[in-house]
């Protein structure tokens, strides 16, 4: 077993409990954990996620915001209405603005562009299947992308969506280049971010994508190099279409056309570790939806009962003792966040939706 493993079970341990103490200290409360405690955590989180601060001024800024962020897991933890667990991440000696500026998207100018089809349930039948699991099938889903320190959620949901779309209609499975997205976008933005429209309209104006490996990511852009006419497609699109905000809606076309690529508000996304998220208003406002992202399935929690529920009444907050319906959305932060590799569960609603928008490309 790995050093990485190891270390996460030995996090998980030492979290325990902390983050309700730093919670009350940070208020004033109390005493809190012992400063050795939250050191060691820290260290930890520093071994496990290779972590080094320049001077020492730095490393206690980081230590501070570390704390935190793990009294801000323990308050998520006790207002989520889902079976979500919050604590520590990759991202846990970040602050929310730094979070956002790294990871989200910026804001850059453009609007959705008046597409030739917007498209409703009526098209597909009426039937929405109780379940959709696209990772279920193989060559479907390319692997985990990991956009580092370079905004282009925009440009890897794109491009993931394209590869699914592909291999469901020509069985073949590829990674196209997120790159030439970056380098060859139309608006100029690279890794400052961008619109996952922006990145299929880059793709019908270059008449295709190349390869990943003919065209291979670097983790920031060159916009003044664009390079698409000197790398073969390997992939192309007729045209893109918006879906109507409507879950079922959204759920019809996912089961029988294929994944999607939607925006969500990612807030929630800085502490979260796995389970579901049932966000309510106050932590997640659909108006400000900033992190793009490839919806490839949905499904229902099963019963929060035995061992779980135990964890829960531990816990000492309302939760929910009935299946809840979810999201399965595909992250690109890399394999070393979130749950089952880089995967979001997103509580669902009958009805409307905090996905917007959605979209997603029309193979030939």
């Amino acid at each position: 077993m790995s050093l990485t493993v190891h270390l996460s079970y030995l996090l998980a341990l030492l979290v325990a409990g902390l983050a309700q103490g730093i919670k009350s200290s940070l208020r004033g409360q109390d005493p809190g954990p012992q400063p050795l405690e939250l050191k060691e955590v820290f260290t930890l989180f520093q071994i496990q996620y290779n972590r080094s601060y320049s001077h020492p001024a730095e490393h206690a800024r980081r230590l501070d915001i570390f704390a935190r962020n793990l009294a801000k897991a323990q308050q998520l933890q006790e207002e989520d209405l889902g079976t979500a667990e919050f604590g520590v991440t990759p991202f846990s000696d970040l602050t929310e603005e730094e979070f956002g500026q790294l990871y989200g998207h910026q804001s850059v100018a453009g609007e959705a562009p008046s597409v030739s089809q917007k498209v409703g349930s009526e098209e597909w039948g009426q039937s929405v299947p109780r379940t959709c699991d696209w990772r279920k099938k193989a060559g479907i889903i390319s692997s985990i992308r990991n956009q580092q320190n370079c905004n282009c959620c925009w440009a890897m949901a794109a491009a993931g969506n394209i590869e699914a779309l592909w291999a469901i209609k020509y069985h073949e499975s590829l990674e196209v280049s997120v790159q030439e997205l970056l380098d060859c976008n139309r608006c100029g933005n690279g890794c400052k971010g961008g619109f996952v429209w922006d990145a299929f309209i880059t793709v019908l104006n270059n008449s295709g994508l190349a390869s990943d490996k003919d065209y291979p990511f670097k983790g920031n852009s060159e916009p003044h190099r664009c390079r698409a006419k000197k790398r073969k497609k390997v992939a192309w699109i007729q045209d893109f279409i918006m879906l109507q905000p409507c879950e079922q809606s959204i759920a019809r076309y996912l089961a029988t056309q294929g994944p999607i690529t939607v925006t969500i508000n990612m807030k929630l996304l800085q502490q979260y570790q796995k389970g579901v998220i049932k966000a309510t208003p106050t932590t997640c406002d659909p108006r400000f939806v900033d992190h793009s992202v490839l919806l490839v399935g949905f499904g229902k929690s099963k019963s929060v009962e035995g061992r779980q529920a135990e964890a829960i009444s531990s816990r000492s907050r309302p939760h929910p003792r009935h299946s809840i319906p979810y999201w399965i959305l595909k992250n690109s932060w890399g394999a070393n966040w979130g749950e089952e590799v880089s995967v979001i569960y997103w509580g669902r609603e009958q009805g409307r939706t905090d996905l917007s928008p959605p979209t997603g490309p029309d193979v030939p």
